[in-house]
């Protein structure tokens, strides 16, 4: 007889240390081996449980990027102020892109691949589809009340996803053209959980004239 409880511990430790490994070394560069070795279990063991590194990875990919599309539909579907929401998407895109790089490096290179079939893929079953209409609707009202000024909440999402995301995916390269150090280039994305949403902010609230 299988032992249920000991084999769903096995996968559990499998999928955290496999996390661990794609967060430090991207789905390229990481090995089964090293994550066997991460996980103190011996490689034919691994590959009982998950075939491949592919495998592995979609399994870990779809984890992640619930907890991440979770995480954000909280944020969107609350009744905080807008301003206020928009400060928690930067600081959340910001410290859960951070945590990990490989979503949406992994999300870029499957979508020039095959758009139409990843998406359809990766918003079934496990996964979470955020869901924006709160906020647009959240938008309209506040352009009505002269609040802020007529903006899409298309222009206002593109520019936080933008502002916060695309620095982390190009981390190498900034860091190797800028000299800096991984505590620097940290310290820098810290700091942008503030300097982003008050410039964005600052762009599209109703100046008194």
């Amino acid at each position: 007889m299988v032992n249920t409880s000991a084999t769903s511990e096995t996968e559990a430790r499998i999928l955290e240390a496999a996390t661990r490994i794609f967060r430090a070394k991207g789905r390229d560069g990481a090995k089964m081996q090293d994550i066997a070795d991460e996980a103190g279990i011996n490689k034919a063991l691994l590959h009982y449980y998950f075939r491949s590194k592919d495998k592995l990875f979609e399994q870990v990919f779809r984890d992640s990027s619930a907890i991440f599309f979770s995480r954000l539909n909280e944020i969107l579907q609350s009744d905080l102020e807008l301003f206020t929401k928009i400060r928690r998407l930067c600081d959340a895109y910001i410290t859960m892109t951070m945590e990990n790089p490989f979503i949406p490096i992994f999300i870029i290179g499957e979508v020039n691949r095959n758009a139409e079939s990843f998406i359809t893929n990766i918003f079934s079953g496990n996964g979470i589809k955020p869901e924006f209409k709160s906020l647009e609707k959240q938008i309209a009202e506040e352009i009505r009340s002269g609040r802020i000024r007529p903006v899409r909440a298309e222009e206002l999402l593109m520019n936080i996803l933008g502002l916060c995301i695309f620095p982390i995916i190009a981390k190498p390269m900034m860091q190797h053209n800028m000299s800096l150090s991984d505590k620097e280039f940290n310290r820098i994305m810290d700091d942008r959980k503030k300097t982003i949403p008050a410039m964005i902010i600052d762009s599209i609230k109703k100046k008194n004239t």
